[in-house]
């Protein structure tokens, strides 16, 4: 549905699902009752999507983080071994706290329901955690490349930098709970 899975966070990807539908869903979403059904349906698909993506760079910055510890490990630089094992470690946490986070969308017989306007902002939300991820995957390249060309002296300050990012991604995904659980 999306071109190889490239998405952009300045888009709604909503919107673009919507405009991707084959002429049959198309022709159904225009069916009193199944209108409503469908387009509460590409939202949450586009949730998924969206969250799939900010997993992906997650993934790849905790992979190019390990990276760098197994680097680090090699060159026996002791003092920085604890503050990258725990990085990692709470890479993985987030990491799959994205990966297995609630829909965007609740079932019919829910006690919770999630109506559209919600769901839109939810949108928003992940959309923003793309960013905040891609700025996690640039800043992980950036600190193994310098580790790789043999360049330590700035490794405490560019791991505690990712920690931030991590913390700000982690803060923002957790707010988006508060979209589903408000009334």
């Amino acid at each position: 549905m999306f071109a190889e899975g490239k998405l952009l966070s300045k888009e709604n990807v909503y919107e673009k699902a919507k405009r991707e539908m084959r002429l049959p869903e198309k022709i159904l979403a225009e069916i009193p009752g199944f209108r409503g059904y469908k387009e509460r349906e590409l939202r949450r698909e586009s949730d998924k999507l969206v969250r799939d993506a900010v997993f992906q760079r997650l993934r790849e910055t905790r992979n190019d983080l390990r990276e760098v510890f197994q680097i680090l490990s090699d060159q026996k630089f002791h003092e920085v071994m604890v503050k990258m094992d725990r990085l990692i470690m709470r890479f993985d946490r987030v990491t799959q706290k994205v990966n297995h986070a609630t829909y965007g969308y609740s079932g019919f017989f829910d006690i919770v329901k999630i109506d559209e306007a919600k769901l839109d902002r939810m949108l928003a939300f992940d959309s923003e955690l793309v960013d905040y991820a891609t700025v996690l995957v640039d800043k992980s390249k950036a600190l193994k490349k310098e580790v790789m060309d043999n360049k330590f002296e700035a490794v405490i300050e560019k791991i505690k930098d990712i920690e931030e990012s991590l913390n700000s991604l982690e803060s923002m995904f957790d707010a988006r709970k508060e979209v589903i659980l408000e009334g």
